[in-house]
């Protein structure tokens, strides 16, 4: 038994299969002009329709068609009623056509179920499908601390948590197009604060597991216009972050105690703040699923018409 999992978001084109053990995810990032902090939603809608037939083309190149048991594709961003966006009508449209030429069931799930999904199956964690946790979703798009908990064989996600205003993607981004790093801006960030030997930060307030990154901005600029030393930025921005994450953490932790930790998106596959949540005995992905993938859909499609 396996199955198809295809996810089209705001950043990523993929399309994975999954066996219930194993599995492959083939992905390509969406061009995006150097500078520039994203796709508007008609140009990301034209890339994927581009994208998800060669990638799909490459998958099946070696999967058999009469292996497949079931197509999983996320629908939206969020499982909440009003969670829309257009870039994934094109993921949903190749799903229902796999669907109805393989004569297979087809699982709709969102982007954020997805996301957990690939979390807990990349580090070995399945069983915390089956349990209560704590999950935060770092992407260029959402930060967002969940309370997550079973419904059926797929999660409910509800938000206890995160940012009031723009995301920690969208602040790393930013500090990206400061520095005249390509995009997304999350791995040359990453490798570029590795460089840094300076140790300041700026306290993000939290509370109630809820914080604001738009003054954190502000303090990354007037940062660098100081330093001008582009590591040093880099890694100012990210304790930032990883300092706001920790905070809500903690406080998220005592209000549900005993609870693990979880860390989804691309944001999460960032080495900075793994070190600083170590001491929270966290649930990472492996990096290579933190970012946008169709390989949590594809588990959760697994698990949803299994048995």
């Amino acid at each position: 038994m396996s199955v198809i999992g295809i996810d089209t978001s705001n950043y990523t084109t993929s399309i994975a299969y999954f066996d219930g053990v194993g599995g492959e995810n083939c992905s390509q990032l969406l061009p995006v002009k150097q500078g520039e902090l994203g796709l508007r939603q008609s140009d990301a809608v034209f890339a994927h329709i581009k994208s998800l037939p060669e990638l799909s083309g490459r998958l099946f190149s070696h999967v058999a068609k009469n292996s497949v048991t079931a197509v999983g594709v996320s629908t939206r961003p969020r499982a909440v009623e009003g969670s829309y966006m257009p870039c994934f009508l094109v993921g949903v449209s190749h799903a229902r056509l796999l669907s109805d030429a393989l004569g297979v069931p087809l699982v709709e799930v969102s982007h954020q179920q997805g996301h957990v999904a690939a979390s807990l199956w990349s580090a070995g964690h399945l069983e915390l499908m089956g349990e209560p946790h704590l999950a935060w979703h770092l992407s260029g798009g959402t930060t967002e601390l969940l309370l997550v908990e079973p419904e059926g064989k797929n999660v409910r996600c509800t938000r206890i948590g995160g940012t009031t205003d723009i995301s920690a993607g969208q602040l790393i981004d930013r500090t990206g197009q400061l520095l005249q790093l390509p995009f997304p801006s999350g791995k040359y960030l990453d490798a570029l604060s590795r460089e840094a030997i300076g140790k300041e930060t700026f306290r993000v307030k939290c509370a109630e597991s809820a914080f604001s990154l738009s003054g954190v901005q502000n303090k990354v600029q007037q940062f660098h216009e100081r330093g001008g030393i582009p590591a040093e930025t880099a890694a100012f921005a990210l304790r930032c972050v990883a300092g706001a994450v920790m905070q809500a953490t903690q406080q998220a932790m005592q209000q549900y105690p005993g609870l693990r930790v979880v860390f989804s998106g691309g944001v999460a596959s960032n080495s900075l703040l793994r070190e600083v949540l170590a001491t929270v005995e966290p649930v990472f992905a492996q990096p290579r699923f933190s970012t946008d993938n169709a390989m949590g859909v594809a588990v959760l499609a697994h698990r949803m018409t299994e048995g």
